[in-house]
Parts: C-alpha cells; sequence; structure tokens
C-alpha cells in the first residue's frame, strides 16, 4: 500500500461559520482571518494505493459550477485535482474507486463533471465505483431546508444514473466497520447524518482521515463545533470519543481542511485533548 495527499484546491469560508459559538478572540489564534472575516480552507484528498486498487478519498469541489456560485468561497492558489494526482504519477482514468466520506459539495462536487458539449453531466472518473452509504445517501437526496444548499443535485444523481455508484454496509459495530475497500470506517452523525471517517493502517501506524469531524487543528477542543453541524451536542459526544481513542493509539489525523497542517497528532491535558504535534506527510510517511 501507498498513500499519497492530494490537494485539489483551496478555498475561504467565513470564520464564525467554521467556528460556532466559539468567540473570534479565541479561533483567530490558529485560524487568523481576513478583512472579510475569512479563513483559509483547504479541500485535502487522500489517494490510496492499495493492489489493483486505486482509491480517491473525497474529491474537493470541483470546477463545473457558476462563477456566481464560486464567488462566494473566494478560491486561492494553484492547486487542481488533476495536477495533483499528474504530479504523483496518475490520471483520473487511472482511479478504481471513489470512496466519497458525505456527500456535501466540498467532499464530492469534483466527482462529476460537465460532458463534452455541456449540456448534462457525467462522472469524473469513467472507471471509477462511487462510495457513499444507504443511509447518507437518502438524507442527501431528501435535504432538509438546513444542508439543501451542501446537498447539489448535479454532484449526486449522476453517480446514480451512470450506474456507477455503489453503498458501503454499516456493521454491527458502534466504533469501527471494516469496510469492503480495506480499511476501517468510523460512523458519526453530528456534522451530518452517517458521515464516514476512514482509518487507515500503514507503515505501522494508524492514519484517520478526519473530513468534518475535525476540520482544521483550531478545532481540536471538544466545544470547538463548526456552525455547520447540524446536531452540534452529539458532535461533541462524537468528537470526545474519537479523540481520546486517538490519543490512546497514537493516530495520526489526516487534515482535509486545515490549508497549512497536512497531520497531526493530539495529547491529553488537564483541559481535554489538545494538539500534540502537527506534521507534513512526508516526514512521517516517506
Amino acid at each position: 500500500m501507498k498513500l499519497y495527499p492530494i490537494e485539489t484546491g483551496n478555498f475561504k469560508l467565513d470564520g464564525g461559520a467554521m467556528f460556532g459559538v466559539v468567540p473570534k478572540t479565541l479561533w483567530s489564534r490558529t485560524n487568523p482571518a481576513d478583512n472579510n472575516n475569512l479563513i483559509d480552507i483547504a479541500a485535502r484528498s487522500l489517494l490510496v494505493e492499495d493492489g489493483n486498487k486505486l482509491i480517491l478519498i473525497d474529491t474537493g469541489i470541483g470546477d463545473k459550477q457558476s462563477d456566481k456560485f464560486f464567488s462566494y468561497y473566494h478560491r486561492w492558489g494553484n492547486h487542481s485535482l488533476e495536477t495533483s494526482l499528474k504530479q504523483n504519477g496518475f490520471q483520473k482514468d487511472d482511479i478504481t474507486d471513489v470512496f466519497m466520506t458525505h456527500l456535501h459539495f466540498d467532499h464530492c462536487g469534483g466527482s462529476i463533471r460537465w460532458n463534452k458539449d455541456r449540456t448534462g453531466y457525467e462522472p469524473a472518473f469513467k472507471n471509477a465505483t462511487f462510495w457513499t452509504n444507504e443511509n447518507h445517501w437518502e438524507w442527501a437526496t431528501k435535504p432538509n431546508p438546513r444542508e439543501k444548499p451542501s446537498f447539489l443535485k448535479e454532484n449526486l444523481l449522476p453517480m446514480q444514473e451512470s450506474g456507477q455508484l455503489k453503498f458501503i454496509k454499516k456493521g454491527e459495530s458502534s466504533f469501527l466497520n471494516e469496510s469492503e475497500l480495506g480499511f476501517g470506517i468510523l460512523f458519526v452523525d453530528g456534522h451530518t447524518d452517517k458521515q464516514m471517517i476512514p482509518h487507515i493502517k500503514y507503515k505501522g501506524k494508524t492514519i484517520v482521515f478526519m473530513a468534518d469531524l475535525l476540520p482544521t487543528v483550531g478545532h481540536i477542543p471538544i466545544p470547538y463545533i463548526t456552525g455547520y453541524d447540524t446536531r452540534p451536542l452529539l458532535s461533541m459526544n462524537e468528537k470526545e470519543l474519537f479523540m481520546n481513542n486517538a490519543i490512546e493509539n497514537n493516530y495520526y489525523l489526516f487534515l482535509e481542511h486545515d490549508a497549512h497542517n497536512e497531520l497531526c497528532t493530539v495529547k491529553h491535558t488537564d483541559r481535554g485533548p489538545r494538539l500534540d504535534n502537527t506534521h507534513t506527510f512526508s516526514s512521517i510517511f516517506n
């Protein structure tokens, strides 16, 4: 097995939305805002090369939305999914599986693209199976009003129409389920229903793809929950349970949305879980 961080592109989000009820005087210490109160956000995917499988975990925002749509998110930097794949010796047609932690547009938008004459949409990975889970698919395709702007039908329905969509089966374990793709999955419901958090054993360590259970290192304190979470009190409970496991098992946390830190570890303190160290991926795994 070999893992590759894939940078799909950076954007910005409102700092208050990303930290909910936490005061700006606290969150701005780790996530400084610009004059418009926007903070730097990444859309960092992870590519898993395992035997004859090439699995991409999340796909970023993509590039098919309108200029008006992208004006809300202030994209910056030079990263793109195709460029990052190419830098690691791959192209989209090589991908055998696309695993989506959840179906908010910033996690799955790159899965679907315009067709050649821009009359409709098609899978961006023509040889891949797209993986979600049945409960989350139902949640996303019949969205509640709060999340409806994040579940875009042009990102979802083409997966089903293509015949390339499959569902991960949730096992009986309340914590970690082994998946068809060869890694463990933690199901969490605070941010959105049945978000999936991959746990991958790699080079004698466990790397956890954090998705929106932990967006950035600034979100490590248990009460630091985003304003986007649908069930914030549940998020706190899930996060506390996870953090205790992460500390006890020396997990390396792969940060999808932290534009400036790829990995971190956490430790116990008298104030609860806190940052231990940040790391580049290459410093730990290469």
